[in-house]
């Protein structure tokens, strides 16, 4: 788990610290700068604390532990988030059961309100991504089944899967990451589980903030960079469409007040800020577009991907309406 010296670490590792599966290692990568990990994690007997020098991001931080510390599984655990009793044994144990699937998704309950926060990650046309089932009640997901990727703020990969895809990308930094990750991972044949035994509770955002103008230039720069990398040619050409539509969508709510638009205006952004975040990520999107589209080709090489992506793409599909009140 990557970590910026947040305080709900300690109660981070500690729901690690009691999980019954055995063999489990504890990886903590200090992204501060500062060894504020160190100083949190004194009594953790059982985690190895990897201080950074740099802020890695999410990607990086993932993938410098598991280079260090390579394991049949890979799980990640954001450090504001509190693992329940069984998690680990229930994630293994879903892809144990099944060679097919080569990640599963944890059901990650909001700490602040009990209700859902992720049950797995689900797409619109414009390549955005949210986590399915969001806001609605827990009990309303108990029955396991299938997602697109999980959320990485509580995942499990399987290393077979991770040898053919590679790690995190880690140029996307923060946001957007798992996402990418699990797309690689379908255009390889491999499905995702959800696991509803797996169960975590989230301090949403408690690391990186609810809404803030680098939030938003990320999310949406990395947006356009997964369009490029991992949807299939259909998406990809209706995405600048699609994108106009959410850009519709988003003024609705923000008159609403409902959304990551209007939560970001109340935040002291504006209409002509986020107009000026989009702009910049599409110049992004130009300046990177030659290097992004050969790391499109060797994403989706695997012949006979594209019919059964589409049809991955179609199950786990959200409006570009609600993409924009969540």
């Amino acid at each position: 788990m990557p970590t910026l010296g947040n305080p709900l670490l300690a109660a981070c590792v500690a729901s690690l610290e009691r999980q019954a599966f055995s063999g489990m290692e504890i990886v903590v990568v200090d992204n501060s700068g500062k060894d504020e990990a160190l100083q949190v994690l004194r009594g953790a007997a059982k985690a190895h604390v990897l201080s950074a020098r740099a802020n890695l991001g999410f990607g990086g931080a993932i993938n410098h532990a598991y280079s260090r510390f390579p394991a049949e599984f890979l799980a990640t655990l954001n450090d504001d988030a509190e693992a329940e009793p069984g998690w680990m044994e229930s994630l293994v144990s879903a892809l144990d059961a099944d060679p097919g699937a080569g990640m599963a998704a944890s059901l990650v309950v909001l700490a602040e309100t009990g209700r859902v926060d992720s049950a797995g990650m689900c797409i619109a046309r414009d390549g955005s991504s949210k986590q399915r089932g969001h806001g609605s009640p827990a009990g309303e997901w108990e029955i396991a089944g299938e997602a697109l990727c999980p959320s990485g703020s509580a995942a499990i990969y399987r290393r077979a899967m991770l040898e053919q895809t590679g790690l995190f990308e880690e140029d996307f930094f923060l946001y957007c990451e798992d996402t990418d990750l699990g797309l690689r991972g379908q255009w390889s044949g491999w499905r995702c589980l959800f696991v509803p035994a797996a169960r975590v509770r989230h301090h949403y955002s408690a690391s990186a903030g609810r809404a803030s103008a680098r939030k938003a230039w990320l999310v949406e720069r990395n947006r356009l960079r997964l369009v490029v990398r991992c949807l299939p040619v259909s998406w990809a050409l209706l995405a600048p469409f699609s994108s106009l539509a959410r850009y519709f969508w988003h003024v609705v709510s923000m008159l609403e007040g409902q959304g990551k638009a209007a939560e970001y205006a109340r935040e002291g952004g504006g209409a002509l800020s986020l107009a000026w975040i989009v702009a910049r990520a599409h110049f992004d999107l130009l300046v990177n577009l030659r290097r992004l589209w050969r790391q499109r080709r060797r994403i989706q090489a695997k012949p006979g991907s594209r019919s059964r992506m589409a049809e991955v793409l179609r199950q786990h599909r959200i409006s570009l309406r609600e993409v924009a009140r969540q």
